[in-house]
């Protein structure tokens, strides 16, 4: 198992172009199933879940051919249906949360599709409910077969219909968009997700052949068609990764410019940020962090204390509290961080209490921190990662500390951040990967 020692203390300084979005990488590879033909993308992030689909593709006998670093060819045209029903695919499945989205493209094109419990980061329940309950309003029917522990799903052909999703599931939305794509008639989704990757997927199923109304919105129509073609498309730059290195430049940074992050899609991220008291500088499509001795968070207009809390978009992505919340542990003030959709993601703060920061963990859900103002710089440790998100933001604590720290089971950071030691040494941090 592969570990990061960080020796903490070092300015960061320079310029970071962050990689192709991850979770939009995963909705639009699993998309090419969709077609015979060729589609192409480009800008895909060289990671440990992207890799484990393309592999999963390859495995159904999707070909995929490399053109260039982090441009794919994909083409679905002799797609193994055999064995998407063997217990090995399942086992595959399982162990691939991105593997889901497989779901609405083979029912929708090939009649069928098996679904195994997804497996990804620990962060509490993760329910797929919204996928069932959109593949049964488009009039599939499900099996489930004990001794296996999966559910079969199969559909001679899908029929579109309106529909009021249970929740604005971001995968959910995902998967139903794609199986209303092949689905006979029009579907209408209400509470559909509407993050940028969902517009992103819905403007490559556009230049397949697709018919979709209310991009961007949470009221979308996909008028189905016959079949879909090839095409090319680019990944977004991942909102994720800017957020992270927002964080990384306010904690220890010394001038850092976050080069192409496709500023108009970043949505509330840069100003979550500053009510922490982060100053973020906009020049072209570039983030600029000048290094700052203290950072103080805002409070609300009538004084109450700041609080972060997640929302669907164009809400404050779940993903980028776990940053805010060690970036908050240097700042002057308190803030009140509030996971509403995870009852785990909070738990790694008592490795960070450990490390010296003042935080409260009220319930599985809620955390106050109070920032050190830099007077008390946190302490090395030994500690583990749980999921990727927290594993950023331990090493952005592990940056900052005073010490030599390391992090283990960084697999999880290897699943949405690619190469992230070397991308971060090269800005003056010291960090080193270490198999024990």
């Amino acid at each position: 198992m592969d570990s990061f020692v960080i020796e903490g203390g070092h300015l960061l300084k320079g310029e970071i172009t962050p990689q192709g979005a991850k979770n939009e990488a995963l909705q639009v590879i699993c998309a090419t199933l969709l077609t015979d033909e060729e589609v192409e993308i480009s800008n895909v992030p060289d990671i440990l879940d992207v890799n484990n689909l393309i592999q999963l593709l390859r495995d159904i006998n999707v070909k995929v051919t490399q053109r260039a670093k982090g441009c794919y060819a994909f083409q679905a045209d002799e797609v193994n249906l055999e064995y998407l029903g063997s217990d090995e695919f399942v086992r595959k499945c399982a162990a691939l949360r991105g593997s889901v989205l497989m779901i609405g493209p083979l029912l929708t094109r090939f009649g069928r599709a098996i679904v195994a419990e997804p497996g990804g980061d620990k962060i509490g329940r993760r329910r797929l409910d919204t996928h069932f309950l959109g593949f049964k309003y488009l009039g599939a029917k499900f099996d489930f077969v004990e001794d296996r522990n999966v559910y079969e799903i199969h559909s001679p052909r899908l029929k579109g219909r309106y529909m009021l999703l249970d929740e604005a599931s971001v995968t959910g939305t995902a998967n139903i968009i794609m199986a209303a794509a092949l689905a006979k008639g029009t579907t209408t989704i209400y509470n559909a997700a509407c993050e940028p990757y969902i517009q992103q997927l819905c403007r490559l199923l556009c230049r397949m052949g697709a018919r979709i109304n209310g991009i961007g919105s949470n009221l979308i129509s996909i008028e189905g068609a016959d079949r879909l073609h090839g095409a090319s498309h680019r990944l977004l730059p991942d909102m994720i990764e800017v957020g992270s290195f927002i964080g990384m430049a306010a904690m220890v940074g010394d001038g850092i410019r976050i080069k192409d992050v496709s500023l108009s899609d970043l949505g509330i991220i840069p100003d979550a940020f500053r009510r922490l008291g982060v100053k973020i500088k906009t020049e072209g499509d570039d983030l600029f962090i000048p290094r700052q001795t203290h950072y103080v968070v805002e409070s609300f207009i009538d004084g109450s204390i700041m609080t972060l809390a997640d929302a669907p978009w164009p809400g404050l992505t779940p993903d980028l509290l776990s940053v805010l919340l060690v970036v908050a542990t240097q700042a002057r003030g308190s803030v009140l961080i509030h996971q509403k959709m995870f009852e785990s993601r909070l738990f790694f703060v008592d490795k960070l209490i450990d490390m010296g920061a003042q935080i409260i963990l009220c319930d599985p859900h809620r955390a106050v921190v109070i920032g050190h103002d830099r007077k008390l710089r946190l302490r090395a440790g030994r500690m583990s990662s749980p999921d990727i998100r927290a594993g950023i933001a331990l090493l952005i604590a592990a940056l900052s500390a005073n010490g030599t720290s390391r992090i283990n089971n960084i697999a999880q950071i290897d699943r949405g951040y690619e190469n992230i030691e070397a991308r971060l040494n090269a800005l003056g941090a010291h960090i080193k990967r270490e198999n024990q």
